[in-house]
């Protein structure tokens, strides 16, 4: 399996942005959709791996070869839809990463039942956003700055190994802006294998083993993730 082979079905309202940000960043992507309509868009966008599919229909969808892809992306416009095709996946692929997005809890909870991996709360994203304006002003202009400077700007997962200085740090007392990045969330394995906004207003103690999620520019992060390794350095 490939680590940069990603599946994505839909290429609508969240999937075109979703394919060309991953394609920008070197992934492999291949899209398949059900809707003719979406399915010209992805070809006039130059994507060459693409299939128009009925996702509806189990013996369609074992046409491809999914075993090969690290992760199964579903961001069908249709939220209905969405659920029954994590559904359907999870049932015919059942070692396959799916990650779904939502835009209610109540559809959280069904893909989450349907047997997705992860689940992107689209109105989870926009409300901390909001509060992240409010209580972090400080946070969101180098957010701003990022995103205003665009090329380069990339998101970056990383596991805190042991000994590293990071290990039982509080989130909130790592500046992190010192590196020129920004922290996003993370994975507490303490928890549980949930992700978590760092706006939630929950206190999370970094420790080895955690997954870390950064924004920032891709040689900056690069430099981060290397100093995540040293057991001692500047809070």
């Amino acid at each position: 399996m490939s680590k940069n082979k990603v599946v994505i079905f839909g290429y609508g309202n969240h999937g075109k942005f979703i394919a060309k940000g991953l394609q920008n960043d070197g992934f492999d992507i291949t899209i398949i959709e059900s809707d003719k309509k979406f399915y010209k868009d992805a070809k006039a966008d130059n994507f060459k791996k693409i299939f128009l599919i009925d996702v509806l229909k189990d013996d369609e969808l074992k046409k491809v070869d999914f075993d090969v892809f690290e992760q199964l992306v579903c961001v069908m416009d249709d939220e209905h839809l969405n659920v029954f095709l994590t559904l359907s996946l999870r049932s015919l692929f059942k070692d396959s990463y799916i990650l779904s997005i939502s835009d209610s809890l109540n559809v959280t909870k069904k893909l989450k039942m349907a047997g997705a991996d992860k689940v992107i709360d689209l109105y989870e994203v926009s409300a901390n956003k909001i509060y992240n304006i409010l209580d972090r002003p400080v946070a969101t202009r180098l957010l701003e700055g990022f995103v205003g400077s665009q090329d380069g700007i990339v998101f970056k997962e990383m596991v805190i190994p042991e000994g590293s200085f990071l290990d039982g740090q509080m989130a909130d007392d790592v500046d992190f802006s010192k590196y020129d990045i920004l922290l996003v969330g993370m994975i507490d394995k303490e928890i549980g294998h949930s992700f978590f906004f760092v706006t939630t207003g929950i206190e999370h103690k970094l420790d080895s083993g955690d997954t870390i999620v950064c924004i920032g520019l891709k040689d900056k992060l690069e430099d981060f993730s290397e100093e995540i390794k040293k057991t001692e350095s500047k809070i």
